[in-house]
């Protein structure tokens, strides 16, 4: 696979990630402080997987949105977080 072609990979599926995160994210709320302070992380990670995106850093952009997803699960798993 040469490096052209796992660029494109990892660029879109970047893309995939974070659209699904941006879509799932509209349904959670925070049911304390601390759910507060993850969904702000969890927006920050998004804002920045978008900026590395915009300047073509493909692998910082894709770590973001991991992270951002990793936030979102944890929020979920300990109940600081719901989805409506």
């Amino acid at each position: 696979m040469d490096a052209e072609k796992i660029a494109e990979e990892l660029r879109s599926e970047t893309m995939k990630w974070l659209e699904r995160i941006k879509d799932r994210i509209k349904n959670v709320k925070p049911v304390n402080q601390k759910g507060e302070e993850f969904l702000r992380n969890i927006r920050a990670y998004i804002s920045d997987s978008e900026y590395f995106l915009e300047k073509e850093d493909l692998v910082r952009s894709f770590e973001c949105v991991v992270w951002a997803w990793a936030w979102l699960e944890i929020g979920l798993n300990i109940r600081i977080l719901i989805e409506n």
